[in-house]
């Protein structure tokens, strides 16, 4: 009888310590990690630094995890806490689904945050407040003679044209096979590029025209000329954060705390300090702390 006695308080034991290692706990480091391009470099670092400058928190920066399925998996697993997402990524992508053009850039925000929590119990944050959205961005030499302002007015000379972008728009639903579709394309050649070199290959004529982000820096430092979505294709790309349910649990003060960024980064901040790192050669995170400093966010 004692025997079993033991055995079961023993067995009882076993399952209380099984039952406090699941889960996370407030002493568990909250990892931050983002895609493999400039902008997801710097903005772990960013959010990382002003946690951890207003709470006792432990902060881990997980650099570049992977491309949307891949991060986003994790994010679901546990491998990572938080991260970046722009809507039109989370909307299309992750959640595929598709963006009415009667939707505003808030009713389409709404939507993939209530999406996120049903399939993932996953949270969408407070906007950044800047896009990082689409533009067909081409060279002021190409320019000269077309005088282009449009995605359609760049539909005529297509043909013309070589087409240069990262291998991952050539995949997404919301990338180039629909884009071509939608305003009627028809380029000479396709490239497939790092999304960190595309831009100097545009501004070599290695390319003539690429799938540009809007807050990458070597718009302005290239002097390259920007198109308008006149179609409306792409959806809104607001950047906010998304972080799991079981952290915000488990960090009660966290969520607060990362929404005091909200609309703290214009597209113009965030697009000098993509700059910053891309053609000045600074690190992501000093870019990102001198950023705070600036702005009077962290002394």
């Amino acid at each position: 009888m004692k025997k079993f006695t033991v055995f079961i308080i023993g067995l009882a034991m076993v399952l209380a310590a099984c039952g406090n290692d699941s889960g996370s706990s407030e002493d568990d480091p909250i990892v931050i990690s983002g895609k493999p391009w400039t902008e997801q470099y710097i903005l772990p670092h960013l959010i990382g630094e002003y946690i951890k400058a207003n709470s006792d928190y432990e902060v881990e920066i997980d650099e570049a995890v992977g491309e949307v399925s891949v991060i986003h998996q994790a994010l679901v697993d546990g491998d990572v806490d938080m991260y970046v997402e722009y809507t039109g990524t989370g909307l299309e992508t992750v959640l595929k689904d598709t963006a009415d053009s009667s939707e505003s850039a808030d009713d389409i925000f709404n939507r993939v945050k209530e999406g996120y929590k049903d399939e993932f119990d996953l949270v969408w944050l407070e906007p950044l407040g800047f896009e990082n959205g689409y533009t067909l961005a081409i060279t002021q030499e190409t320019n000269k003679d077309l005088n282009a302002e449009t995605y359609s007015d760049l539909v005529p000379v297509s043909n013309e044209m070589v087409f240069g972008g990262p291998h991952p728009f050539y995949e997404r639903i919301d990338g180039y096979e629909a884009m071509v579709e939608t305003y009627g394309f028809d380029f000479k050649e396709t490239e497939s590029l790092d999304p960190n070199i595309m831009y100097d290959a545009l501004n070599e004529g290695e390319v003539d025209v690429i799938p540009a982000f809007t807050t990458d820096g070597r718009i302005a430092r290239f002097n390259l000329v920007s198109t308008e979505d006149d179609k409306n294709f792409f959806p809104p790309y607001y950047a906010a954060p998304v972080v799991r349910q079981e952290t915000l649990d488990s960090h009660p003060e966290l969520a607060d705390i990362v929404n005091e960024l909200a609309g703290k980064i214009s597209e113009e901040e965030m697009s000098e300090m993509n700059a910053k790192v891309d053609l000045d050669g600074e690190e992501p995170e000093d870019v990102a702390m001198n950023f705070l400093k600036d702005k009077g966010l962290i002394d």
